[in-house]
C-alpha cells in the first residue's frame, strides 16, 4: 500500500526513518533518522520530527518533536514543542503553543493551548487549561509533579513541584498550588477581588496625556 508524500520536493525523510502504510506527509516536513511514523498517521505542513515516534492515526501540524512519542489517534499542534522524554498517550490533544518536556501524558487528556508541562506525570482523562505552568525548577534543582486521573486544572494555574494532585480533583483558574491535593478535592488560591468605583477615572487614559 505504501504512504503518500505531497510535494516531495519540499519533504526530507532521512535514511533510517520509517513511514507506515497509509500515512500522508504534507509539504515542508522533515523526518529525521530514528523516527517512525505509524500507519495512517498524517503530518500536516511544517513539522520537524527527530528521533521521535508518531503512532497510528495520529495527526501532527506545524510542530517540533525531538525525542518524543505520540500515541495512536493523538492530535498535536499547531506550534507545539515536544522535547526529549515527552510521551503522549492515545487520543490526547496537545494544542497550539504547548511545550512538553520529560513528561508522560495519559490517554484522552487534553492540553489545548499555551501551557508548559515539564518533569511530570499526568493521568488519563484530564484537562489542563490555557496558561497552566508546571513549575519544575526552584533555581537549584528540578522536581516532579503528578496529576492523577480525571483532574481539571483551570487556566493560569501554577503547579509548584514537588507536588501530587489527587484523582478527580479540580484546581480553580488562577490558583497557585504548593501542597499536595487529596483525591476529589476542590482547590482555589487567589487574592480576593476588590472593587473601587472611583479609581478608574484616575487611571483610564493616563497614557494619552
Amino acid at each position: 500500500m505504501g504512504y503518500k508524500v505531497i510535494s516531495p520536493e519540499t519533504v526530507i525523510i532521512d535514511a533510517g526513518a520509517s513511514i507506515g502504510d497509509g500515512a500522508v506527509i504534507y509539504p515542508n516536513n522533515y523526518i529525521g533518522a530514528g523516527s517512525a511514523v505509524g500507519e495512517g498517521a498524517v503530518l500536516y505542513p511544517n513539522n520537524i520530527v527527530e528521533n521521535s515516534y508518531i503512532g497510528a492515526g495520529a495527526q501532527v501540524t506545524a510542530s517540533v518533536l525531538r525525542g518524543a512519542r505520540v500515541g495512536e489517534g493523538a492530535q498535536v499542534g499547531p506550534f507545539a514543542n515536544l522535547r526529549q522524554g515527552a510521551i503522549v498517550g492515545e487520543n490526547c490533544r496537545i494544542g497550539d503553543f504547548v511545550e512538553l518536556k520529560n513528561c508522560v501524558v495519559g490517554k484522552n487528556t487534553k492540553i489545548s493551548h499555551l501551557a508548559y508541562v515539564g518533569d511530570a506525570e499526568i493521568g488519563e482523562d484530564c484537562n489542563i487549561g490555557c496558561g497552566v505552568v508546571f513549575c519544575n525548577y526552584d533555581g537549584e534543582k528540578k522536581s516532579r509533579t503528578r496529576v492523577e486521573n480525571g483532574c481539571f486544572i483551570g487556566s493560569n494555574a501554577n503547579l509548584v513541584a514537588p507536588l501530587t494532585v489527587g484523582e478527580g480533583s479540580y484546581v480553580a483558574a488562577g490558583t497557585t498550588v504548593t501542597e499536595n491535593v487529596p483525591a476529589r478535592s476542590f482547590v482555589i488560591g487567589r487574592a480576593r477581588q476588590e472593587l473601587n468605583e472611583k479609581l478608574a477615572a484616575k487611571y483610564v487614559g493616563r497614557n494619552e496625556r
